[in-house]
């Protein structure tokens, strides 16, 4: 099992757990995207947790701040906090609240979960890194139903008039939003072609394809002068054979049954 394997199998694990034992939301849209999140924490960033304001690391915005118990798993195993601190995710006093949130917790640059506002900010970090001649690369994490925002398109447009090719997008595109699926609720296709007819370097990926999702994010920028889209086709509750695909898991918590099952299911037989 190669790393990134590892890595995305124990994300989704904490997400199982933390879920569970705190009631919380979200456990599909978590899920949906441990893979991108493995291969990114697991790789691609140039991150030190040891130093996690470094002037030098790469940005990371997780603007559908709803799925933050997946960014936490990534954190913890990635050694910005102690893994047992997942324990407390959605509790009363806990850093690790329902929504992610920058204070108190080492390694999330920004608190999000307002819906449409993290690619701007994520445009404004890039921004600044390139009137710095700095180094660093910026990544945003977008949902599929947050592309219903105005704001994500006048985002897009000011990209690319200001050549940020530090800047990446990645959708996590598993057409399922909080009442319906994305095709149902206001249809995004073609949204590859649409985030390339406003200047951006679209592509194509399975996001739960490991390898695919290296290979294109290690090549990033894709065109120099030109920001980076990766239009990442997921699943919705991927990696449990009976949330997989199915709205219900957007708000609802694993019981403690469910909890059961779903780790038996990642070959966890705790």
């Amino acid at each position: 099992m190669s790393r990134y394997e590892v890595l995305a199998r124990n994300i989704r694990r904490h997400v199982l757990r933390m879920t569970n034992r705190s009631k919380a939301a979200h456990v599909g849209s978590s899920l949906s995207v441990a893979d991108v999140l493995a291969v990114l924490y697991g790789g691609i960033l140039r991150v030190d947790p040891a130093r996690p304001e470094w002037p030098e690391r790469d940005r990371f915005i997780l603007s559908k701040g709803h799925g933050c118990a997946g960014l936490y798993a990534a954190l913890a195993e990635r050694g910005f906090f102690p893994v047992a601190v997942l324990e407390t995710f959605y509790q009363d006093g806990s850093p690790l609240v329902g929504h992610i949130t920058h204070g108190g917790v080492p390694g999330v640059e920004v608190s999000t979960g307002s819906l449409g506002h993290g690619l701007s900010i994520a445009c404004g970090m890039a921004l600044v890194g390139k009137r710095d001649r700095r180094s660093y690369r910026v990544f945003a994490v977008l949902s599929d139903g947050e592309c219903d925002e105005g704001s994500i398109w006048e985002a897009a447009l000011f990209a690319p008039h200001h050549g940020l090719d530090n800047l990446v997008v990645i959708v996590d595109y598993n057409k399922i939003q909080s009442l319906g699926t994305v095709k149902e609720v206001l249809d995004l296709e073609p949204l590859a072609a649409k985030w390339g007819a406003f200047g951006w370097t679209a592509v194509e990926i399975d996001g739960h394809d490991l390898a695919e999702i290296e290979i294109v994010l290690s090549r990033v920028p894709l065109e120099p002068g030109r920001p980076t889209c990766v239009v990442a086709h997921t699943v919705k509750g991927k990696g449990v054979d009976f949330m997989e695909d199915r709205l219900l898991w957007h708000y609802r918590s694993p019981s403690d049954e469910d909890l059961g099952r779903a780790l038996a299911g990642l070959g966890d037989n705790e």
